[in-house]
């Protein structure tokens, strides 16, 4: 079978299908290009090759996988700020709107003396995959990063992800929740927590409560048990004019705030993501 026709064969299949999402051409465009280890362009370049026996058993089995599981839990890995991660059941799949916090972070770091140049130090709680943090450090080429995590198996896939896009050297894993790991203070400190309120979870569409670990989704009863913790003992852990950057759901930007001027803190602004929704805000 001609690459063609498979991806036909393969929209056909999955078109209705809830974990295809919207437009099922890219999510079998997705699989090709993982089956074959192209790129897009790669792709296009051998649309009329054949599929050997391995390829063409391989791509449809992923692409009935895709019926009832998100495309980047198939594949095994996501693509972030241009960095390859690897996922595991105990991390979330990165999202664009994560971006956000990245570029907010950068945004900040350039404006302070030295810019992107400079040897910061930040910490990265609840690491994830890594996202963050090697986002980070692959755009300031002197930065060192400490990464917790509560989960052990996702701290296991952060440093994976860290070594295998030449970032773990500047990189320290810690094993724990929140700042409970941390000693000595950083530059800054950045976090995506879970931020969606409990009685909301069942109520999410199933290719994040049934696939992303509910550790890394469920807020508290309001969503914001992570921000209470972080915003009051950010301080002991940040130098002298250092921030905090957070990624927020895109309606909290009013409680976070109000949390923030409760404790003390220098509420700075919240940064939007490409739908103009509050989606990162920093406090000092």
């Amino acid at each position: 079978m001609r690459v063609q026709d498979a991806l036909q064969k393969a929209v056909e299949t999955l078109s209705g299908s809830v974990a295809a999402g919207d437009d099922p051409h890219l999510v079998v465009r997705l699989l090709m290009r993982d089956c074959l280890n192209t790129d897009s362009a790669g792709l296009i370049a051998r649309s009329q090759d054949v599929l050997n026996a391995h390829e063409q058993v391989r791509f449809f089995e992923q692409v009935e996988q895709a019926r009832t599981i998100p495309v980047f839990r198939v594949i095994g890995r996501r693509n972030f700020h241009g960095l390859d991660l690897s996922l595991n059941g105990a991390t979330l799949e990165p999202r664009d709107d994560t971006e956000v916090l990245v570029e907010t972070v950068l945004a900040r770091v350039k404006s302070r003396p030295g810019g992107l140049s400079a040897h910061w130090s930040f910490a990265d709680l609840g690491t994830g995959t890594g996202a963050v943090a090697l986002a980070l450090l692959s755009e300031l080429p002197h930065a060192r990063a400490t990464l917790t995590d509560l989960s052990a198996n996702a701290l296991h896939m952060a440093r994976a992800n860290a070594e295998q896009n030449g970032l773990a050297e500047r990189c320290r894993f810690l094993q724990g929740s929140w700042f409970a790991p941390l000693e000595g203070a950083y530059d800054f400190i950045v976090s995506n927590p879970p931020y969606i309120a409990s009685k909301t979870i069942d109520g999410l569409d199933g290719t994040v409560k049934d696939h992303d670990p509910r550790l890394a989704l469920d807020g508290g009863a309001d969503g914001l048990d992570a921000y209470r913790v972080l915003i009051c003992e950010a301080r002991r852990y940040l130098k002298p004019n250092g921030f905090l950057a957070l990624e927020i759901g895109y309606d909290q930007a009013g409680p976070v705030k109000a949390l923030a001027q409760a404790a003390g803190r220098t509420y700075e602004g919240a940064y939007q993501d490409l739908a103009g929704r509050d989606r990162a805000l920093v406090l000092r």
